[in-house]
């Protein structure tokens, strides 16, 4: 089905879109290749906004128009991560230079998934793991990766991985 140009009494082919409204929806309008020249010449996406509501849109789309938090909040995710999960509150590898010998143990599947994840032999010794943990935090954290999701989402993965093992080195030096 060919479309005809949506401009006032024009009979060419509609060939180009160009959008009805300002919000970003998925309505437009199919028009020739002359009429969205000229309505490309005209359009004024800032039109009807006051000078702070252009700054404020200007300032939102440094950041894809994407709520931020501050590294600083106390409840980011990233200095959660950091401040309970890197800093070992009884740090294990000082009890413990090398965790070899906990090869004789037995882990249980969510150990042995956890090692999976982080991509270790099970029972690798804990600095072994600590390093390969801190590793992954580098390569999938979403500022070296454009703040995509997949990666923090991995991240997370990864994140509870370590802590599964964390916790279960803990219980094992323990007992």
């Amino acid at each position: 089905m060919k479309n005809i140009c949506d401009w006032n009494n024009c009979k060419k082919l509609g060939e180009y879109k160009a959008p009805v409204e300002k919000d970003n929806s998925k309505k437009y309008r199919m028009l020739c290749l002359e009429h969205v020249k000229e309505f490309n010449k005209n359009w004024n996406y800032f039109s009807g906004m006051s000078d702070n509501q252009v700054i404020n849109f200007l300032k939102s789309d440094m950041v894809w128009h994407k709520p931020t938090q501050s590294f600083s909040s106390s409840d980011n995710f990233f200095k959660v991560l950091w401040n309970n999960t890197l800093k070992d509150e009884n740090d294990i590898s000082k009890s413990k230079s090398d965790f070899d010998h906990m090869r004789q143990f037995k882990f249980d599947h969510k150990d042995i998934k956890a090692f999976g994840i982080l991509g270790i032999s099970v029972g690798m010794g804990w600095q072994k793991i600590q390093k390969k943990f801190k590793m992954l935090v580098k390569k999938f954290h979403p500022d070296m990766n454009s703040g995509n999701k997949k990666y923090e989402e991995k991240l997370k993965l990864i994140t509870l991985a370590y802590t599964q093992l964390k916790n279960t080195y803990r219980e094992k030096i323990d007992t």
